[in-house]
């Protein structure tokens, strides 16, 4: 009777479910600035800390690798990757526009199912402000208006704004930070006469709309950053 391998199903299901563990944890406490920019990863430390072999945690660090939130060095050494300031102005510039590019699709182009799965995340954004459960605020603003720019209909359009999203989460943890994790109501309020204007297939409003939601989203963050380095430059 043949043996049965010690590598097999079984054992990458206990490996995947440990990546995705490591991995979820690692991401929430990068995005919750729990591990600030350039702070040091060790894949010993994480292997004591997890009791897990380095395999996995080196699969889940790829993943983070992937999604721009850890990098590693000439060295070989892995940290939490900065956020990048320098390039804020054109990454704003170009957030705004495919909110007001996708919404303003969607008002065109959606389907019944496309307002059913907006509505939903809405109705899970709406649970986090009330919560005032700032990862899950993150995860659902960016899930609401990824359904909104799927359901314009252009890949494209919707792929980028996803990578955009992505990209600026951490930004988007500093912006919540400014209101002590406390977002206004008139923020829930936005995104449902975003949602009112897409069901009327009024594309200017729609348009409109979705740019005065991202100009003050990048305005508060804005000032954010302006205030600390006078704090800095105080101190």
């Amino acid at each position: 009777m043949k043996k049965k391998s010690e590598g097999g199903p079984s054992t990458e299901r206990k490996r995947g479910s440990g990546v995705k563990m490591v991995y979820d944890l690692l991401r929430d406490e990068i995005l919750d600035l729990v591990l600030p920019p350039g702070s040091p990863i060790d894949e010993v430390q994480l292997a004591e800390r997890f009791k897990m072999s380095r395999t996995p945690i080196r699969e889940a660090l790829v993943r983070l690798a992937g999604e721009g939130l850890i990098d590693t060095l000439p060295n070989r050494s892995t940290m939490v990757s900065n956020i990048d300031f320098l390039n804020m102005s054109p990454y704003f510039d170009a957030l705004v526009l495919m909110y007001r590019v996708t919404t303003r699709l969607a008002a065109e182009h959606h389907r019944l199912q496309d307002l059913e799965a907006i509505h939903a995340h809405q109705a899970e954004f709406a649970a986090a402000v009330e919560a005032q459960d700032a990862l899950a605020m993150i995860s659902t603003n960016a899930a609401f208006h990824s359904a909104i720019a799927e359901a314009g209909r252009n890949p494209y359009f919707a792929g980028l704004f996803q990578r955009l999203l992505d990209e600026g989460r951490r930004f988007l943890r500093l912006y919540y930070q400014s209101y002590d994790d406390r977002l206004p109501q008139r923020f829930v309020d936005e995104h449902e006469d975003m949602i009112n204007a897409v069901v009327a297939r009024d594309v200017d409003l729609a348009e409109r709309l979705a740019k005065i939601h991202a100009e003050q989203i990048v305005e508060q963050i804005r000032k954010l950053l302006v205030r600390d380095r006078r704090l800095d430059i105080e101190l």
